[in-house]
């Protein structure tokens, strides 16, 4: 791995963080203040894990065209509505389970993300999302509000999830193997 393959992007942030894109791109964030070659350093520290989310990448792009070839606006359109329909409500649920709020709820037909929660608490959920069984369903829109207790993924998020989904783990691992198309 070489350090001019990785875009670097200083900004006001606490830590340094790496990740590999859907389309192969590498881009490392890092605060303002660490120096290069703290950068390059830690780069050659995740040159491993680098390596091995390229290969995913790679895999995922030389698969047969996604399922979602065979989905048409129309159908995409009615998986949106069927989603504006049944996520909100089950947001609903499991927020006064779990003790948190959250602000909008986002239908959007996105390729590499199953639902995402942002600072200000708005949650975002892939209408391919209604082609999926329920109990994943249920398992994407647990961990986007165990966001609003924990915005990582540390085992004080998972024991979150844990808490409300203790099959959490099957249910991840269905999902994985599947693409956000």
């Amino acid at each position: 791995m070489n350090i001019s393959d990785v875009e670097i992007i200083k900004s006001k942030r606490k830590s340094i963080n790496i990740e590999v894109k859907p389309d192969g791109k590498v881009i490392c964030r890092v605060p303002y203040f660490v120096s290069r070659r703290t950068v390059e350093s830690f780069i050659e520290s995740k040159e491993d894990w680098i390596r091995k989310a390229l290969k995913k990448v790679e895999e995922r792009n030389s698969e047969t065209p996604s399922e979602n070839a065979s989905f048409s606006d129309d159908e995409i359109k009615r998986l949106a509505n069927l989603a504006k329909k049944i996520i909100p409500v089950k947001v609903d649920y499991y927020a006064r389970i779990i003790g948190v709020d959250y602000g909008r709820i986002s239908i959007r037909h996105q390729k590499t993300r199953w639902g995402s929660c942002s600072s200000a608490g708005n949650l975002n959920f892939n209408c391919m999302l209604m082609t999926m069984p329920e109990e994943i369903v249920d398992y994407v829109v647990v961990h986007e509000l165990c966001h609003r207790k924990e915005m990582n993924h540390s085992a004080a998020f998972w024991a979150e999830v844990a808490k409300v989904l203790p099959d959490y783990k099957e249910r991840r691992k269905y999902l994985k193997s599947k693409r956000a198309y």
